[in-house]
């Protein structure tokens, strides 16, 4: 192989180990920001789980009812009528 070809072959080597650092550096980013959110979403999954049983424990009446209604409403809703 001549000089000009090693130089070229080594030349498109560093181009394509920078992209694929470029592409790594992205996805660890990207993943490390899906994991945060995911962390907030079960956090906040966690504390309606908590205020919802709270409320049907202190209003099982007024629980009932809302069940009910939206029980009735989607029913509705899905019939199509």
């Amino acid at each position: 192989m001549g000089e000009t070809t090693v130089k070229t072959i080594n030349k498109a080597s560093n181009y394509a180990h920078e992209a694929v650092d470029k592409a790594t550096s992205a996805a660890t980013h990207a993943a490390e920001a899906f994991d945060e959110k995911s962390e907030k979403l079960k956090k906040t999954e966690q504390r309606l789980v908590k205020d919802y049983t709270t409320y049907t424990r202190d209003h099982p009446i007024k629980s009932l009812g809302i069940a009910v209604a939206a029980g009735f409403l989607l029913s509705r809703i899905l019939s199509g009528r």
